[in-house]
């Protein structure tokens, strides 16, 4: 091993994760190291997609001139301070190719002077003390914490007899000359599946796209990782009696019978008839998955999703390696096929949330947040204009969120933007046990619309049945600690703008009842109730208060973690005492107005 060189961060990939991790962590200042195995960054998209066609949507001409709400429609550029470092000076189509994407990558990484260090391949990843990275020409990267930007490197095989047989999509032909005249079975029914559908329609004598599920539509789910629009043209071939069809079936075996092949398909929808297919060509277009091979056995990290992904925290951290971060379409893990983090216009917001993650954990820095005066009118004022703008909230629906914390005497509270939803769910963010969540999101029952293009939508004027809102629209939720006490929402709107009085005054009495609610009731902290019970003594208490003001840790850990009082007794108190008597009054409050 010729040198060994140390960093507080590496980053293994310089394709759009890695960058715009690197971007944050040049802000700050950090000791950082980004690895790349091409001689440019996002060399991945010189291959892929194979037809050279994004259906990462660019639109430049929006009628707005906010740069924040403008990238509610721009899921190619990465999150910087500069505006000549956005995709639409780059291109105006609106589905760009993926040559002009490299371009800017190569710019963007040059703009910032990211550290970059290129034609790197790791070879073994170790960890003792600190992580050990180790690449093909045997120099040694230490670092304190690993960034795996990666991305899928691997095709995803499905386990199936005579799998070996099939072209894959990463490199079968694009040539629709090479399959004149011939039958061809393409296994997978994502974009990339029918993307190569679409190319060779033109001189195939048969396509079957065939998997055991049927197709899921975007524009049904909301999930931008399902059938897109621009690849569904096949669809019409299908439908319309053109030789092509669509399978829901599994495939039993592929076997070569003389310079054909052999499929054997059992029906998902036809009361388990099996049959076997004959084709000239079998092309497995299933996706992509995690390469854990470059790990050490005492570094690798656990896998999930039929070992797709590597599992992860809230902190999009391994859930069994220590310091070990994964960043770009790793992350989603967290949301898989849910909401956006495997496309760029999602894992940017989420990259940036794990930098403010990262600074607070090792660096002692808070999370960005800003003092609101807690009063209806001025919670009120900053989710509206919130709700407005926010290009992460629009685009992580009910994924991300804004936290709104109270203070254990309600005469403070604090604003969070553009945080995990699990991440406060599991603790990491509220000091005190009452906060508030701000998201944007669409129906709560999506998957159970029918005909999306038939909706039956609640009055634009009808707030108080705006939870029947089915498309995108705020949800304001008030929780003490993780369980929900109450739940507004505002009602949707064409164009997404709610700055109508039917918009804003029901927030205004939510919120006024809501907080007048525990003014008026009396309505106690945790530790008063602890008090009250004879489980601490009022010097007790007043210790643990004034040491929560130095610490992130709720009142009730404080109190456990000085041995007053069990987590346990602590627990009982919430469940059965505090939790139903907030419910209680949330309710009946709510019910008399």
């Amino acid at each position: 091993m010729s040198k060994i060189t140390e960093f507080d961060y590496l980053i293994i990939g310089a394709g759009p994760a890695g960058l715009q991790m690197g971007y944050y962590l040049e802000k700050a200042n950090r000791n950082y190291l980004i690895l790349e195995a091409g001689e440019t960054p996002g060399t991945s998209f010189n291959k892929f997609p194979r037809h050279g066609k994004l259906i990462s949507i660019n639109k430049v001409y929006t009628g707005y001139d906010d740069r924040e709400i403008n990238l509610r429609w721009d899921w190619n550029s990465l999150l910087s301070d500069s505006e000549e470092m956005l995709f639409k000076h780059y291109s105006k189509r609106y589905f760009p190719d993926a040559k002009d994407l490299v371009r800017y990558l190569c710019d963007f990484a040059t703009h910032f002077n990211l550290k970059i260090k290129y034609g790197v391949r790791v070879v073994k990843i170790a960890k003792d003390n600190k992580f050990m990275v180790i690449d093909n020409n045997g120099h040694v990267y230490c670092c304190q914490r690993l960034i795996i930007a990666t991305g899928f490197s691997k095709p995803y095989i499905p386990s199936i007899p005579g799998i070996e047989l099939a072209e894959n999509y990463t490199d079968a032909s694009i040539n629709p000359e090479d399959f004149i005249n011939q039958k061809v079975l393409i296994i997978g029914k994502g974009n990339s599946g029918f993307e190569t559908a679409d190319n060779l329609v033109d001189t195939t004598a048969l396509i079957h796209i065939a998997s055991p599920n049927p197709i899921s539509m975007a524009w049904k789910t909301k999930y931008v990782g399902h059938l897109r629009a621009v690849n569904n043209n096949f669809l019409d071939t299908y439908q319309l009696k053109s030789q092509n069809a669509v399978l829901d079936a599994s495939i039993n075996t592929i076997k070569r019978q003389n310079d054909k092949f052999v499929v054997s398909v059992t029906y998902t929808h036809a009361n388990g008839e099996r049959e076997d297919l004959i084709y000239d060509r079998v092309i497995l277009c299933s996706g992509f998955r995690f390469d854990d091979s470059l790990f050490d056995s005492a570094c690798k990290p656990d896998l999930t999703i039929n070992d797709r992904f590597p599992a992860q925290t809230s902190e999009w951290e391994s859930t069994n390696v220590k310091d070990l971060y994964f960043a770009g379409v790793l992350m989603h893990q967290r949301d898989y096929k849910k909401k956006q983090s495997g496309f760029i216009h999602g894992f940017r917001y989420n990259i940036r949330a794990l930098h403010h993650i990262l600074e607070r954990k090792y660096h002692d820095r808070e999370l960005p947040n800003q003092l609101v005066e807690p009063t209806p009118e001025s919670l009120t004022k900053a989710i509206i204009k919130r709700v407005n703008q926010s290009s992460a909230l629009w685009q992580q629906t009910g994924f991300l969120c804004d936290t709104i914390v109270l203070s254990s005497d309600g005469k403070a509270a604090r604003y969070y933007e553009d945080v995990p939803v699990d991440y406060v769910r599991d603790g990491k963010l509220a000091q005190h046990d009452r906060y508030y969540t701000l998201t944007l999101e669409f129906s709560q029952e999506i998957d159970k619309i029918q005909e999306p293009f038939a909706i039956d939508r609640v009055h634009k004027d009808d707030a108080k049945n705006a939870p029947q809102s089915a498309f995108i629209h705020p949800i304001v939720r008030y929780y003490f600690r993780n369980t929900l006490i109450s739940e507004h929402h505002v009602i949707e709107d064409l164009a997404s703008e709610w700055l109508e009085d039917v918009h804003v005054e029901p927030l205004i009495e939510f919120f006024a009842t809501q907080l007048s609610t525990e003014s008026k009731f009396n309505i106690k902290p945790l530790g008063a109730y602890l008090v009250e019970a004879g489980l601490l003594n009022r010097d007790q208490l007043k210790v643990a208060l004034d040491k929560q003001k130095e610490t992130p840790i709720r009142l009730g850990e404080l109190i456990s973690s000085m041995g007053w009082v069990s987590q346990e007794k602590i627990e009982y108190v919430i469940d059965k005492v505090v939790v139903p008597q907030r419910k209680a009054l949330a309710s009946s409050s709510f019910t008399s107005n």
